[in-house]
């Protein structure tokens, strides 16, 4: 992180991952937590020490739980593009932008939203094969070995 981040503009500032899960939790729930983010911790065998150790360990996953703090359950608008492409908590909140009350999501909603997802991914599917569109074979640097 650089220096000159203003944290008194960054609502993830003195918050620690823990706290965070706690009121997400308390106020959704493990179910729709894995419904919105499909992120394993929430789904087999959820509490908040396990998903806080994963969270941890996985910055992909870490800043898509921030993400949604900021977003769904801060219910701020949505970052610049160039704050975008920072971390959650690099980005700074311009003045003025308050935290409001947490957005009202039910497993409904996730289910249209997890529809809508799938239709955008069918659309741009990549070749057959892995992202790079080449086909991978995962047993084939042992299998035939003796």
């Amino acid at each position: 992180m650089s220096d000159d981040i203003d944290y008194k503009n960054n609502p993830l500032h003195g918050v620690g991952l823990k706290s965070l899960l706690i009121e997400m939790v308390d106020e959704y729930g493990f179910e729709v937590l894995f419904a919105y983010l499909n992120i394993n911790c929430f789904n087999t065998n959820p509490s908040i020490d396990s998903s806080v150790k994963f969270l941890k360990k996985t910055d992909w996953a870490r800043e898509k739980v921030e993400g949604f703090y900021l977003y769904e359950f801060k219910n701020l608008p949505r970052a610049s593009s160039e704050q975008f492409l920072l971390p959650p908590r690099d980005r700074v909140i311009p003045e003025g932008q308050t935290p409001g009350e947490p957005k009202k999501l039910d497993l409904e909603d996730a289910e249209r939203l997890r529809e809508k997802r799938a239709k955008k991914s069918v659309e741009r599917k990549p070749l057959e094969g892995n992202r790079s569109g080449k086909s991978v074979d995962p047993w084939g640097s042992w299998k035939n070995k003796t």
